[in-house]
């Protein structure tokens, strides 16, 4: 009898020393630009790190196998414009009622790391950072607004005397593991007094600034923005809205302004939102080679249920005006990863955090619109099918990593009630 244990305990343990991978994703396609990885393969994880990108890892090396062919396996989307400190119950602002908490609208959409750009300045930062960005099961990263109390809509983001570019640097350096750059926001006079304390927050912070143009003025046009006060590494965000019109010449040709200033450093970055992507200025300038850095949503309650809606959608705007999926994937990973000055994420190195995205891409004929409800007629549409963050499963579209019901339940202990959650769990007995 004992001889039967020890060769059923020995044979148990042979499995599961074999059994070296927590998950594989099997058969997808699998795109991760960092790498120069384009083509069929598996991803292996193990501990929430990526373990292994490679064809043909053995079924019988993981303890779950999730098949995901005819799928694209990518690095976890990297969003790097939303808008989510929604805890302060303030009406008609993003620092409050017009933000959303994260987790709700990032995983379903492929994103495990979003950066809320601005809606919090150095006031009510340690507020945000504890009542939504503490709590969050999303990566989220945060610009400080130039403007002490954030976004919170009308005279508080046009007051100049709360731009403090030493107090705003001084609560970035505080936080230098959350905070990755610096923002301004919807600033409407003639004055560049908005851009340049932003910039110079940015310096003494040693962080990047992006910038929300607001209205263009004579004496401050968005040329001069990206030629003469943007430094090398800032971004330029919305950048097929019109505050940056015009893009293209009467030729068709990319203004020279434009290209020197990408030629120097500076980002260019979609920011789409409920108000900032329209196809007159989209679809020219995109044809013309005017791509984006980077993709991202700026998510706001007023942009989900519009033209945006979330982030494969805004992704898919850019595939069928042309820029090959590979592109479209780099721009959302990879890039803007790059951007924050985070180069752990956006990509499936080995040893990196197991954050992976797996995207479905349909064909047919698909209406897509801008921020104008005006519709563009695609032939393409990427779906987020599974996310994992940190070597977890989070968003199931089809519930690929389930097992068959039936098989489920004839395990008779799959039947029973499951215990309460915060319920103790019961000693056995003798202890």
């Amino acid at each position: 009898m004992k001889l039967r244990l020890l060769l059923a305990f020995s044979i148990f343990s042979v499995a599961l020393s074999a059994q070296s991978y927590d998950l594989v994703l099997k058969g997808g396609h699998v795109m991760d630009p960092k790498n120069n990885v384009n083509g069929v393969m598996d991803v292996a994880i193990a501990g929430g790190k990526i373990a292994q990108v490679a064809a043909n890892i053995p079924a019988s090396q993981a303890q779950k196998v999730v098949d995901v062919r005819g799928l694209y396996v990518t690095p976890g989307l990297v969003d790097m414009h939303v808008h989510v400190y929604a805890s302060t119950g303030q009406r008609g602002a993003y620092s409050g009622d017009l933000s959303l908490y994260p987790d709700g609208y990032t995983f379903r959409s492929g994103v495990t790391t979003a950066v809320d750009l601005g809606s919090s300045g150095w006031r009510n930062f340690p507020d945000f950072k504890e009542k939504v960005i503490d709590r969050a099961k999303t990566r989220i990263f945060a610009m400080l607004n130039i403007v002490g109390h954030g976004m919170g809509g009308g005279a508080i983001e046009q007051n100049t005397q709360d731009m403090d570019p030493e107090a705003t640097a001084k609560v970035a350096k505080q936080y230098p593991d959350v905070i990755v750059g610096i923002k301004t926001a919807h600033y409407q006079r003639p004055e560049w007094i908005a851009v340049d304390s932003a910039v110079a927050a940015g310096k003494l912070a040693n962080l990047p600034v992006v910038i929300d143009f607001g209205r263009p003025w004579p004496e401050r046009s968005y040329v001069k923005l990206v030629t003469e006060h943007l430094r090398p590494g800032d971004m330029s965000t919305h950048m097929y809205s019109t505050a940056s019109m015009p893009l293209v010449d009467d030729n068709g040709k990319v203004l020279p302004a434009l290209l020197e200033a990408r030629k120097r450093g500076v980002k260019f970055d979609v920011g789409h939102g409920g108000g900032s992507f329209v196809w007159f200025l989209a679809v020219p300038a995109i044809k013309a080679g005017w791509t984006p850095d980077s993709i991202s949503t700026d998510l706001h309650v007023g942009s989900m249920n519009a033209g945006m809606k979330d982030m494969p959608t805004t992704m898919s705007k850019i595939l069928n005006l042309g820029v090959p999926l590979y592109d479209v994937i780099r721009m959302s990973t990879m890039n803007p990863a790059m951007q924050i000055h985070r180069p752990e994420y956006g990509h499936l190195s080995v040893g990196a955090g197991a954050d992976v995205t797996v995207l479905r891409l349909d064909k047919g004929q698909f209406g897509f619109q801008d921020a104008r409800a005006a519709r563009f007629v695609g032939t393409q549409k990427l779906a987020c099918e599974l996310t994992v963050r940190d070597g977890r499963i989070v968003w199931d579209l089809n519930g690929r990593a389930g097992e068959d019901w039936e098989k489920f339940y004839s395990d008779p202990a799959h039947r029973r009630l499951p215990p309460r959650p915060g319920a103790p769990v019961a000693k056995p007995s003798g202890q």
